[in-house]
């Protein structure tokens, strides 16, 4: 008698939820990519963005759980509806947060097209950051600022296919 009760108690919502979780994966989720000076997508319809997080990794899709995660220098890829190929950004870092309502909120302080990045340059700069960490003071701020550089350089560097040393 009492599992009839709940059965019949929780089959209507349990239906609801299938039922809300199909139409959601048809629309796809919301994208929000936003840097200081410029928001390169306000409220774009896309099935899938995966993102470099500090963690590892990781795509999201229509109705996945809420959750905030610090970026790192890496390649954020979108996946927009109907195409198979995905949108490519290198992105320095940042915060990416996912909301209940399958929106994605992507905050950056830069981030350029892969396409867009010259392979020469980012060799250049990382030699050049590389150079500067050997010459400054152990612990230095200057010497935090180069590893940093490094360390994005080669992140970019990754991202283009060219190896660094």
């Amino acid at each position: 008698m009492m599992q009839r009760a709940l059965l019949r108690r929780f089959t209507p919502s349990l239906r609801r939820t299938f039922s809300t979780v199909e139409e959601s994966a048809a629309a796809g989720m919301t994208l929000n990519f936003n840097l200081p000076h410029e928001s390169i997508y306000v409220g774009a319809k896309v099935d899938q963005v995966i993102v470099p997080g500090v963690a590892g990794e990781y795509g999201v899709t229509a109705d996945h759980v809420p959750l905030v995660a610090q970026l790192k220098p890496g390649v954020l890829q979108i996946l927009h509806q109907g195409t198979a190929e995905a949108e490519k950004y290198f992105v320095a870092g940042g915060f990416s947060i996912t909301h209940p309502n399958s929106t994605t909120d992507i905050s950056c302080p830069e981030a350029v097209k892969i396409d867009d990045i010259d392979s020469a340059s980012v060799t250049a700069a990382f030699e050049a950051a590389k150079s500067a960490f050997s010459s400054a003071e152990a612990g230095s701020q200057a010497a935090a600022e180069a590893q940093i550089d490094m360390e994005v350089n080669k992140a970019m560097a990754f991202a283009v296919g060219v190896s660094l040393a």
